[in-house]
């Protein structure tokens, strides 16, 4: 059963500027039981298990609930589970492309050392999440809601999180490759520990974000291109 952690709510740093920080989940397992194999249903109801080394590749698991789980080392190669439920559960070594997680709902779960692309979360509830290594290419989160989310030591590429909504969301050593923001609100965005950070659409929107000096020296010519203006050298 997860516990939040109770220190999130403070700011990182002093002062009525500073961002409010990330809560980060804190997964506590229950003895879990084996998977005893087969497909994933459509509404299933999966409690307290362990799934390793399953091969979920082209199954229906749409509506799914996953609740105090872990699953390890799994495939999930054009799994399609829209709407699916994940709860209290540790996701690690899991990889795939083209999986299908839109309108998910994502509470209290860890995310380790995935190895995914093409990842479908648009308009998907993720709340207390932990997205710690690994890689993920071209993940789309348009329209979905981030509340509480912490990106650590990963590699993101190309990520889409046109038109989402992010609050309280770090980036801690995490690599932000042509990030699109366009259209996004955000609240207590920390992006102090991206590197690289790099936006291909949506500089406009970073009211609500929290970046270092260095950074801001980084964005400046695509804040005046975005602003129209030009930086000529004196002649």
């Amino acid at each position: 059963m997860a516990r939040s952690a109770t220190s999130g709510g403070r700011s990182a740093g002093r002062g009525p500027a500073a961002v409010r920080a990330a809560r980060r989940p804190e997964v506590r397992l229950p003895p879990l039981e084996p998977w005893d194999g087969g497909e994933l249903e459509p509404d299933g109801d999966y409690d307290g298990l362990e799934f390793r080394d399953a091969d979920f590749a082209g199954q229906d698991g749409a509506g799914a609930r996953f609740m105090d789980c872990a699953l390890t080392g799994c495939a999930l190669d054009e799994v399609s589970m829209p709407r699916a439920r994940l709860l209290d559960s540790v996701l690690t070594g899991v990889r795939g492309v083209g999986t299908d997680l839109a309108e998910a709902t994502l509470r209290d779960v860890e995310l380790h050392d995935a190895r995914l692309g093409g990842t479908q979360l648009h308009g998907a509830v993720l709340e207390r999440v932990l997205i710690r290594g690994g890689k993920i290419d071209y993940l789309n989160l348009r329209r979905s809601r981030l509340k509480d989310v912490v990106f650590e030591g990963c590699v993101l590429v190309e990520p889409d999180f046109g038109g989402a909504r992010l609050e309280r969301v770090a980036f801690v050593g995490c690599a932000l490759k042509e990030a699109d923001f366009s259209a996004a609100t955000l609240t207590d965005v920390d992006l102090r520990g991206a590197a690289p950070l790099e936006l291909a659409r949506g500089v406009d929107r970073l009211s609500g974000a929290v970046v270092s000096p260095a950074q801001l020296l980084d964005l400046a010519p695509v804040l005046a291109a975005q602003l129209g203006m030009r930086v000529l050298a004196e002649e």
